[in-house]
């Protein structure tokens, strides 16, 4: 089930809004690959928040 700005995992309301999209848009990319969607969100919030912290969003 692709996720989309307005349709996330509930994990996910409380990131920032660049944060949250960031982790939807890996969180999709997992899944293509193959991933359980429970796994896949955990990884996508931790990637999303490690590119914010290099970004300093």
């Amino acid at each position: 089930m692709p996720w989309t700005a307005q349709r996330y995992p509930v994990s996910m309301r409380n990131l920032p809004e660049l944060v949250r999209l960031k982790a939807i848009d890996i969180a999709n990319a997992l899944l293509d690959e193959g991933m359980d969607e429970g796994r896949a969100i955990r990884i996508a919030i931790a990637r999303a928040r490690q590119w914010a912290a290099h970004r300093a969003v």
